[in-house]
This record gives C-alpha cells, sequence and structure tokens, in this order.
C-alpha cells in the first residue's frame, strides 16, 4: 500500500472536516489531507440534516454551542450567498402547546437575546401573520435569524473549492484503523505521516479519540431520526420553520414542520434510540457493537429519568398515528391523508459522560499534543462548522 505525508490531517469529510481545511487554507497551511470512509461525501449528519441554520435560541449562554451557533449561521449564509447557494431566510416560529410551556417559551426567549439573536414574543394575532397554519398558546417567539440551506449543495461546493486551491487532497473510501508511533495514521489505504491531525469524525470520532486515550469517559448512544413530508397539495400551509417548544433538559427540539429550500415540507426528526451508528434503516447498519448500544441504552435508561422519558415516548413514532398526533399539535387544519412518508433518515451521534450518565449538551474540544478532537458534533453542528472552524484554526493549529 503507498505511503502519504501531510501536514495535517483531517479525519472526516464532513462539514466540520471540509470547513476546517477551508479555514486552514485562509490562514496560509498547504499539504492538508481530509480522510473519509465513504465513497461520497455528505453521505452522513452532514447531508441527511434539515438544513436548517440555527439561531441561538436553545443553548445555554457562554456554551460551545452558544458561541458558534449565531456566527456561524451568518458565515453560512454570507458564504451561501457568494457562492449563489439556494437559501430560504424565512425565519422560525416556536409555538406553546399547553399553558405550562409558556415560561419556558420565555426562557428560549432569554437564552436567546443574551447569545445575540434576534427573537421577539408575539401573540397570536402576529401568528397568524407569519404562519397562518400555526397554532400556539396565547404567545409565540419569532426568531428572525432562523435560515435553511441546502447542506448538499454546500458541502459540494466547499469541495470544489478545496479541489481549486491546490492545497488539500480528499481520499476518499479511507477509513482510519489506527495510530503508528505519535505521528503516523493506518488506513484501509495505506499509511499517512502527519504533523497535526484533526478528529472530525462525526460519529465515529469517539472510536477515534480513544485511539489516541482521550475521551475515555465517553459512550457513543445513537438516536433515530425519522422524517415525514407534506404533501405536496398542502405545502403551503408552512412558510418558513414551525417549532414546539423542546423539553429543555435534552438535546432534542421535537418534531417540527421545515420548508426546505425546493419548496417541500419536511415533519420530523424523531429522536428514537437506534442500534447503530449508521442504523438508518430498521436494521441497516445494525453491527456488532448493537449488543453494546443495547447495553448502554438499559444503564441509561434505569440511571437517567431525563433519557427514560424519551426512550419510552419517541419509539412510538414509528408508527404514523403517533407521529401525525406530535405534528398535529403545531397548526390548524392537518388531517392524516396530507402527510406522506419521506426518505430521508438521519442518526444524532450523542454522546454520554458514562461515569455520570448523563448526556454531553455542548460540543466538546479536546487538544491532545498535536492533535485536536471535535467531540459530541450534533445539531447545530452544521450552523456552527464555519465559526468552529475558526475556532479550531485560530486557537488550535495557529502558525
Amino acid at each position: 500500500m503507498p505511503n502519504w505525508d501531510a501536514e495535517i490531517l483531517i479525519v472526516g469529510g464532513g462539514i466540520i472536516g471540509l470547513t476546517i481545511a477551508h479555514e486552514l487554507i485562509q490562514a496560509g497551511h498547504e499539504n492538508i489531507m481530509i480522510i473519509d470512509k465513504e465513497k461520497h461525501l455528505g453521505e452522513h449528519a452532514s447531508g441527511r440534516n434539515s438544513g436548517v441554520l440555527h439561531a441561538g435560541i436553545y443553548y445555554e449562554p457562554g456554551s460551545l454551542k452558544a458561541k458558534s451557533c449565531l456566527n456561524g449561521n451568518f458565515l453560512m449564509r454570507t458564504y451561501c450567498k457568494e457562492k449563489g447557494l439556494p437559501l430560504l431566510e424565512t425565519g422560525k416560529v416556536i409555538v406553546a402547546r399547553r399553558d405550562e410551556e409558556i415560561p419556558i417559551l420565555e426562557e428560549l426567549h432569554n437564552r436567546a437575546v443574551a447569545n445575540g439573536a434576534k427573537v421577539e414574543i408575539i401573540a397570536e394575532r402576529q401568528l397568524s401573520e407569519i404562519e397562518p397554519y400555526a397554532r400556539t398558546r396565547k404567545k409565540a417567539l419569532f426568531s428572525h435569524y432562523t435560515a435553511v440551506v441546502d447542506p448538499k449543495a454546500v458541502v459540494q461546493s466547499l469541495k470544489q473549492d478545496l479541489a481549486a486551491s491546490g492545497k488539500v487532497r480528499l481520499l476518499l473510501d479511507c477509513g482510519f484503523q489506527g495510530l503508528r508511533r505519535s505521528s503516523t495514521a493506518l488506513t484501509s489505504r495505506g499509511q499517512i505521516c502527519f504533523n497535526y491531525l484533526v478528529n472530525a469524525a462525526g460519529a465515529h470520532c469517539d472510536r477515534v479519540a480513544r485511539v489516541f486515550g482521550v475521551g475515555l469517559n465517553l459512550r457513543m448512544i445513537p438516536f433515530k431520526g425519522i422524517y415525514r413530508k407534506l404533501k405536496q397539495k398542502k405545502a403551503h400551509m408552512v412558510r418558513g420553520n414551525i417549532y414546539p417548544v423542546p423539553d429543555i433538559r435534552n438535546p432534542f427540539l421535537g418534531i417540527h414542520f421545515t420548508r426546505n429550500v425546493h419548496g417541500e415540507v419536511y415533519l420530523g426528526p424523531t429522536a428514537i434510540p437506534a442500534f447503530g451508528r449508521e442504523n438508518y434503516s430498521m436494521v441497516g447498519g445494525i453491527d456488532a457493537e448493537a449488543f453494546g448500544i443495547l447495553f448502554r441504552d438499559a444503564a441509561l435508561f434505569w440511571a437517567n429519568p431525563k433519557f427514560r422519558s424519551v426512550a419510552l415516548r419517541e419509539p412510538r413514532k414509528y408508527l404514523p398515528s403517533f407521529f401525525y398526533r406530535s405534528a398535529a399539535e403545531l397548526v390548524n387544519e392537518l388531517e392524516p391523508k396530507d402527510v406522506e412518508p419521506a426518505e430521508k433518515v438521519g442518526i444524532r451521534a450523542q454522546l454520554v459522560d458514562w461515569p455520570k450518565k448523563e448526556l454531553v449538551m455542548d460540543f466538546h474540544l479536546v487538544k491532545e499534543g498535536a492533535n485536536i478532537h471535535i467531540l459530541n458534533p450534533v445539531s447545530p453542528a452544521f450552523t456552527g462548522s464555519m465559526d468552529l472552524a475558526q475556532t479550531v484554526v485560530r486557537d488550535y493549529l495557529a502558525q
């Protein structure tokens, strides 16, 4: 097998790896190599997400998610405009289904303001002007900065930018397999000697980190996100994005409505505990790790009441009737016949602090020697990717 040399080796060619490579070029780096185990980019979270650019509403002020989300939103929108990529700047509404959710709505407003987002509490009359079919209890929250992009178009555009620079080599169908000494990566296509390594391996970030002795307290619990669609004749019911008030104790936002850049309206995703990091279908993507994941699910079920509520509630949404009921709480005039299956399925590769039995709520960047590990890159990682890339290059890889 051949051997390669790289100043900086990036493991993972998803949105995080691509934006870091893009930022490294701007900082004057050369001889960058990205490896990805798939034959095509965007096969997993980077190409399967909703395309929503979040606006810093949900995240604890001071957290890395809060710091990266809004600036990442602005950077991504600017990039899409410069490249002529599809972009919808329609904002979003968050609606309350019950009176007891109103205090949480107000807490979200306070978090958003602290994070620099442009939001406002609106009455039902104002909601009807923004989203005529949305319904709420007394109040709703309107986010001005929320937008929607085409994730796969962004990934392909970044790929073209990197290729055109002449400073980045992209090696696909190349899986990371281990380490020889401290600066030689073993891959399915040969050895790669590097000066710096960036672990941007997404759903497999913990596996790569463990090779370096990093994140030993973390375990992966994957969650399956199933989507459905409004039939095209009913797509007019949603102008932008309609979200529920979430349970802010968990990192999931609940089933919501999103109009994508092609005029389709998706409903979802669910947060169903899955049995594999790539378990997109009923049994596809289930491998030998399934037994370990099942054990982790069981242990977390008994130790963590917040996870237990998700594990008991979400699997029912496999059934169209339960899925429909969750969606119908957000809008008026929706009928079961208006909703149809969708091919889109995603996996949220959620990390758990195992000694504490708590879901990790923030991104987790770890510097280990000449290497940087981007751990727990879950939503809003796509939104925050360009800002995260600036942070990684400026604070961890500066020349």
